[in-house]
């Protein structure tokens, strides 16, 4: 901005001073033109009188050559030095000089001539270039009562030299001024928008804020010296001021709204717990004491002993959203990611017998600082999504590497892959899959969204890929290291 705001002020200058320059230049030269006119007038009325009262008759023989002597109108007194004056008859320069320093004559030359020739008596004044070292010159061409026309001449050297000067004088005074002008603009336009800089660095700073979740606390105001609302910059700060107050009352609400959500999220499924481990401890009961009850009456106890459980699962899994949304601090410890690994592939591999289960393990152990529990949750719901989601026959592989101070770990199955429209979806809650995705078994909705979470927590990241054949999903925890190990663990097939 302080750029364009230079350029914007100087560009004008530079005009403003090329415009002063060229008026001021034309018009010197105007004024030099009209004073070595007015000379001219003068030594045209010497040498045409003179003419007029010596001269030769038309027709006679007139020397050119400066060998004889010069008719009396060539040399007439008062005629300054560079004069010239010449005589034209029929068209054709017969007689001319040009007067020198100390009384020193030049005669023009056959093409001097002939330009001099051709200026058209009684046309007033005009300028022509004789060339050959005299340049331009002012000539007047008066007609004499006899017919031949006397040309008389000023040159413009002068003129130019001076107009040359004046044009160098104010191309560096110009270049001065321009550059004192760039200089004082850029020390005006900088103290000018320091205050703009100041609430720039404070929206900067806004926007490096977390604002996403969490309590926010906006404590970055632009300074009260900024706001003054008669500059206009001060009218942005104190705009700034107020939608950070907006923003600020808007997070405000927001935490207090998710608070109350996440609390009665928390205390509601706690309250659940108790009672569905009652209905499902009476169901179990009736059913095992009671072996003479109808056959109906057996299938519903066993129904609602099985919606039980289900809805257990899904009241820990509400409530354990709600302490990780709450920032509830996880029990760290150090945690052998091949031996969880292997555990939660073999406990897979007893949940689904009927897909192939495969591990790929580095030959160095990989530790990470993490809760040893909530890790185990993370990789046992990724396997339970591909064994749920995923026909009878699927191979599921999970890999463990180091990479750069993280611990990578992924699952990936050949199944018929998630739906594109779904991918961005996965980790959201209550997320599920259309009929592409086969439900062998029931589904919260909330596994992966219990990975996402988990994984957050230990300051990690969880990714997916997929496409018909293949499915990826990637978690990544800080802080790995690398240990030796005795041996490998077997692969679970």
């Amino acid at each position: 901005m302080q750029a364009r705001l230079l350029v914007a002020f100087l560009v004008p200058t530079v005009v403003v001073l090329a415009l002063v320059g060229l008026v001021s230049t034309l018009t010197l030269r105007h004024q030099l033109v009209s004073q070595v006119d007015e000379r001219l007038a003068a030594a045209d009325y010497r040498a045409t009188e003179t003419a007029q009262g010596y001269g030769p008759p038309s027709g006679a023989p007139q020397s050119v050559d400066g060998d004889g002597d010069e008719p009396d109108f060539l040399d007439v007194r008062g005629q300054g030095a560079g004069t010239l004056t010449a005589r034209v008859v029929d068209g054709e320069c017969a007689t001319s000089t040009v007067l020198g320093d100390r009384f020193a004559t030049t005669t023009l030359t056959a093409g001097q001539g002939a330009t001099v020739a051709a200026v058209d008596p009684g046309s007033g004044p005009r300028t022509v270039d004789l060339g050959g070292g005299l340049g331009e010159y002012r000539v007047v061409a008066s007609r004499t009562p006899d017919g031949d026309v006397i040309v008389t001449g000023l040159p413009l050297s002068g003129a130019s030299q001076a107009l040359g000067y004046l044009v160098a004088v104010e191309v560096l005074v110009g270049l001065l001024g321009l550059v004192a002008a760039a200089f004082a603009a850029t020390v005006v336009i900088r103290r000018t928008l320091r205050p703009l800089d100041r609430v720039a660095a404070t929206a900067t700073r806004v926007s490096e804020l977390q604002l996403s979740t969490g309590e926010v606390t906006l404590a970055e105001r632009v300074p009260p010296g900024d706001t003054d609302t008669r500059t206009e910059v001060g009218q942005v700060g104190t705009a700034l001021n107020r939608l950070l107050d907006h923003v600020e009352g808007s997070l405000t609400a927001r935490q207090a709204s998710e608070t109350q959500v996440r609390q009665f999220v928390a205390d509601a499924s706690h309250e659940l717990r108790t009672p569905l481990a009652s209905i499902r401890g009476y169901a179990e009961l009736v059913r095992r004491q009671h072996t003479d009850v109808q056959p109906e009456v057996g299938h519903a106890l066993r129904r609602v002993e099985s919606e039980a459980v289900r809805m257990s699962v899904l009241v820990e899994e509400l409530l354990l959203l709600a302490r990780l949304d709450a920032g509830r601090d996880l029990s760290v410890g150090e945690v052998d990611l091949a031996a969880l690994v292997v555990d939660t592939v073999s406990d897979a591999h007893v949940a689904g017998p009927d897909h192939h289960w495969r591990v790929d393990l580095p030959d160095a152990g990989v530790l990470v600082p993490g809760d040893p529990v909530r890790l185990h949750q993370v990789l046992a719901n990724l396997l339970a999504n591909a064994r749920t989601h995923t026909p009878e026959g699927t191979t599921a592989t999970v890999r463990l590497r180091a990479e750069g101070g993280w611990a990578v770990l992924q699952v990936v199955d050949d199944g018929p892959g998630i739906p594109p429209q779904l991918v961005a979806h996965v980790f959201e809650r209550f997320a599920r899959g259309d009929s592409s995705r086969s439900r062998q078994a029931g589904s919260t909705g909330l596994g992966l969204a219990i990975v996402d979470a988990v994984v957050a927590a230990h300051d990690g990241q969880v990714s997916v890929a997929s496409e018909p054949g293949r499915t990826v999903f990637t978690v990544r925890l800080p802080h790995a290291t690398e240990v030796a190990r005795e041996a490998d663990p077997d692969s679970v097939a």
